[in-house]
Order: C-alpha cells, then structure tokens, then sequence
C-alpha cells in the first residue's frame, strides 16, 4: 500500500508539474502575466510568491492549474489588470498556443521518457528463434530452434514486431524468408503461414497468419539518436491506440467497463513499481499520453475546450459570450464528474470482485 501511494503520488505529480509547466513557460513566451502557479486543487499545504507568481502545493493532487493576468477572478472580479499582461486580450493564436502548451508538454515528456528508457536498454523479442513448434508450418519447412531471420520477400528484417507483421498479414499466402543458421550461413526458405482466428487488442475478432515460432529475448540499448527516434515512434504508436480506443468505446466495440480512474493508476502505479524502474517510467509514459489527450479533447473546462471557444470566436470574430461560456463550462463539469464518478465504480467493481 505505501509503495502504491508513493508511486501515484510521483507519477501524477510530475505529469501535473509538467502539464502546468508547459502552459507556465508558454505564456511568459507570449508576454502574458501569471498570477498563480498550482500544484493540486484545496487548501495549500505550501505557497511561495516570486515575481509576480504565487507557487503553490494544495492538497488534493489529482490535477493543477495557473491564472493568468486578464482570467475571471471570482473573488474579485472587478479587479484592474495590466493590458500588456492580460491573456484575453492577446491574439487568439497566442492564447490558443498558451492553452495547447500543457497537452503538448505531456506528449514531450512521454517521448523523453521513452528516449530514456532506450538508451537505458530493455529486454525485447530478437528475431532469433528460440524455439520452433511441433507440426507447424516452420518445422515442415526446415526451420530450426537458433535460425535468425533475416528478410522475408527480399525486406530486411530487424525487429520481432516487423516479422510478426508480414507474417500476421500473409495468412494462406507463400512467402519466402531467408534464415541465418547457426554456422552463419544463409538458406532461403519457402514457407505458408497458417491462418489462424486471434483477437485485436480492442477485442475484435482477426484472421491472421501464423508459422508456429517463438523468439529469443536480448537486452539491448539505443545510442541517444536512434532513443530519441524510436521513443518518438512509440509515443506516436500510443497516441494512435489511445484515439482508437476511444473510438472503439463509443462503437461499443471496447466495453466501457475498461474505463479506469485515479484508483486503478494508483494500483497499476505500484504494481509498476514493483517490477522495477523501466516498467515504471513506461508506465508514467503511457499515462503521460493520456493525459495529453483527455486535455485535447473539446470538452468546455478541459484545454480542448478552451481550443474550441477560440476556433468560435476566430470563425464570428467575437468572443463566445461570458454566458454562453459558464453553460458550456457546466456542462464540461457535468460530463467531467460523470466520467470521473463511473471511473470510479469502475474501480471499485474492480476492486472487491479481485479482478
């Protein structure tokens, strides 16, 4: 349990200094004023004043926040503001980059910590063959356990995942692979994947081809260029899924009984932690994703809102109006508690049936 706290606790609160970072630093870019900088919704456990921003740390640490000069102040909304500071009165596109500077922040760090997880190296699936399975087609077409593959139909291959792909996507269809034996020869080998009925990880029902192999694993590093560029391919790789998924919720195809809240990252954080540093740092990553597109999203309160009040008025050539805002924002929150509560039941069926 105190690993699991400690964990959340670490992971949510670098995404959140993070996310609020990213707006912070953007608009001082834009010559805007920041009056608060908060980490956690509440009382404060501690505040500091520097410049003209109030640093704080509030108690509740599932989210954070910056007022900027020109924001509604409700406690004192006739309150003078300098114009040369104030936020809405900059350009739209400023302002639009101020509020899109907190997602993108997310996304960034999910690429920096997958970079450095790379260059930290990890273990994979090589596309040495460790072992092949009786009466498949690999074994009928001479393939033997210690055979690395090295091109399938004249394309190089170095990595498992792309050998899995072209065999998953020739079902019933010949294809020829040229293996690397153990005394470094080469052979080229004719070989049919079987087909075969499997599911996506969106739980949809594939045919897809197999040749009955399973791989080595290897620990490898990446120097720092190719980290960089492999962590960016796999937050890519993420952004897709987690796009997908929410699709597939809405077509029903993904149950939304998959929908977790901040009780299963907790779980998940410390069932991370665990396992040790890397799957904890792919697991800060992963939810770093998240939590970049959940903001996006055109929801009134989240930053995609906001987006879309400024895409509004770019398209009338006026603001959206004070009162058509505050609806728009009660129906956010409307929508926000909902999903927030049924992530919690959610959790919670979780919980007591121990699955």
């Amino acid at each position: 349990m105190i690993t699991t706290i400690i964990s959340a606790i670490i992971v949510l609160g670098i995404l959140i200094v993070v996310h609020e970072t990213g707006h912070f630093l953007m608009a001082k870019k834009m010559g805007i004023g920041v009056e608060k900088f908060s980490i956690g919704f509440g009382r404060p456990i501690w505040k500091k004043t520097s410049g003209e921003t109030e640093y704080i740390i509030a108690w509740i640490p599932f989210g954070g926040y910056i007022k900027m000069v020109g924001d509604e102040d409700e406690e004192d909304p006739e309150k003078p503001v300098d114009p040369e500071l104030a936020f809405n009165l900059k350009p739209i596109w400023k302002r639009a980059l101020v509020v899109a500077a907190g997602p993108a922040a997310n996304l960034l760090l999910a690429v920096a910590i997958f970079s450095v997880v790379y260059m930290m190296g990890m273990s994979i699936p090589d596309t040495k063959i460790l072992e092949v399975m009786k009466d498949s087609p690999a074994q009928a077409a001479g393939l033997v356990n210690g055979d690395r593959i090295v091109e399938i139909d004249n394309t190089p291959i170095d990595s498992w995942d792309q050998l899995a792909e072209i065999i998953s996507g020739s079902a019933g269809t010949r294809i020829s692979i040229l293996a690397e034996k153990a005394d470094g020869s080469l052979k080229e080998i004719p070989i049919t994947p079987e087909a075969h009925s499997s599911k996506t990880i969106f739980g949809e029902d594939v045919e897809v081809g197999r040749i009955g192999i399973r791989p080595d694993v290897i620990f490898k590093r990446y120097g720092p260029i190719k980290a960089v560029w492999r962590g960016t391919l796999q937050t890519g790789k993420i952004i897709y899924l987690t796009g997908m998924v929410i699709v597939k919720i809405f077509q029903n195809v993904v149950p939304a009984e998959n929908i977790g809240g901040p009780l299963m990252i907790m779980k998940m954080a410390g069932d991370q932690a665990e396992a040790g540093l890397v799957p904890l740092l792919m697991f800060m990553g992963l939810i770093s994703i998240n939590l970049g597109i959940l903001n996006i999203l055109p929801i009134p309160i989240l930053d995609g809102g906001h987006l879309l009040f400024f895409l509004v008025e770019a398209i009338k050539g006026k603001p959206v109006t004070l009162k058509g805002r505050i609806i728009a924002q009660q129906v956010g929150m409307f929508l926000l508690i909902s999903l927030m509560a049924f992530a919690f039941y959610n959790d919670i069926s979780r919980f007591l049936s121990g699955n």
